[in-house]
């Protein structure tokens, strides 16, 4: 019977660490892949009442990195200054939904927009189907002047 190398790497004991290293691997491989959004920001829709105080526009970008998800963005042209921006989860694209996370905005008719936050596997997952947005207020505008869906 003749010993080598291929029977040594058939030893029960070797199997785990090939395992672990296989594990580790496509571990750090998705923990390193990025998938990005992007969402333009337009008027929000609204009553007739409301068409005096909203105007602008804007663009966000968003990179999701494991479940670490990074927003950065910009708008112009508000006719009253922005109070609050927030990123929003809807149950369907397209419908308002209520308010996941707070983002850091320029406190002017024009600026940035940016956040970083760890989402769970469900926001994740809201995420991927495009129920994710931002939604940017004004002084005269509470509800909403501005918003965009977060998508691929």
């Amino acid at each position: 019977m003749r010993t080598g190398r291929l029977q040594h790497m058939g030893r029960p004991e070797a199997q785990p660490t090939l395992l672990i290293a296989a594990l580790l691997l496509a571990s750090f491989a998705q923990a390193q892949s990025t998938t990005r959004f992007h969402a333009r920001l337009s008027p929000v829709a609204m009553d007739a009442s409301m068409r005096p105080t909203i105007a602008g526009s804007g663009s966000v970008s968003a990179e999701l990195k494991g479940s670490r998800l990074v927003i950065t963005g910009s708008f112009e042209g508000l006719r009253f200054a922005a109070t609050v921006a927030q990123v929003r989860r809807s149950p369907v694209t397209g419908v308002r939904g209520p308010a996941v996370f707070d983002l850091t905005v320029t406190k002017a008719v024009g600026g940035t927009i940016e956040g970083a936050f760890d989402l769970t596997a469900e926001q994740m997952e809201s995420l991927r189907l495009g129920r994710l947005y931002v939604q940017l207020h004004s002084e005269k505008a509470p509800d909403g002047n501005l918003w965009g869906w977060l998508l691929p």
